[in-house]
């Protein structure tokens, strides 16, 4: 695999990535991925909800073909053919996504969410489990608690608390939308538990997928 390849196409697309933007949201996706033991399939799963109400609108599954190897920092070219397989059935309008990823939290600034945000022209947050690069302060134990996580002196999302008592997630722009504006739109996403409704509900979904169980909806 040629990694200088890769790099010069993740370079050009950061170009394109816009860091601010309020967008009205009426929808959102939120969208998750599991591979099988074997690593030879990816199972896909996008639960659109209705904001800010949360309520489940459509859920859309793919399987697919793996057809790129795991390398570190290029997940999405590994990742991202079965997402965008899954986003061409989807029937609602989306107006922005939640990736179960990183944003702009990446060593070149196009994590996941950044990459599907630029490639398909929509608002994009990325929300991460665990951080991949930077440095932070531990947020206070209080829900809306955050602290900015930097790198190379550069401010690249925010650890975010979601719910006290809990560990926090790992914020960040994916695209067409700020900071503050992901942060806000977050928060009003969560119901209790420590990942907002979007992407724990297509975790929840694409795990069901994976171990052949069957689905909540």
């Amino acid at each position: 695999m040629d990694i200088v390849k890769l790099k010069n196409i993740q370079e050009k697309l950061v170009q394109r990535v816009i860091r601010e933007g309020r967008p009205y949201i009426e929808y959102i996706g939120g969208v998750d991925l599991a591979f099988s033991g074997d690593r030879r399939f990816a199972f896909v799963t996008i639960v659109v909800i209705k904001f800010p109400d949360l309520e489940v609108v459509e859920v859309v599954k793919e399987k697919d073909n793996v057809k790129f190897p795991y390398i570190p920092g290029f997940l999405a070219f590994r990742e991202l053919p079965p997402i965008l397989k899954a986003l061409r059935r989807v029937r609602t309008k989306i107006d922005l996504m939640m990736v179960d990823g990183h944003g702009i939290a990446h060593p070149r600034r196009l994590g996941i969410a950044s990459h599907l945000g630029v490639v398909k022209n929509i608002p994009t947050i990325g929300v991460a489990k665990s951080i991949l690069v930077g440095k932070f302060e531990t947020p206070d134990d209080r829900k809306g608690s955050y602290s900015y996580i930097y790198d190379r002196d550069e401010i690249i999302g925010v650890v975010l608390r979601t719910k006290k008592g809990t560990k926090p997630i790992f914020l960040s722009i994916g695209h067409m939308i700020s900071l503050d504006y992901a942060i806000e739109i977050t928060l009003k996403c969560v119901k209790g538990y420590r990942i907002p409704e979007p992407t724990r509900l297509a975790h929840i979904e694409v795990e069901n997928m994976r171990r052949g169980q069957n689905a909540l909806w």
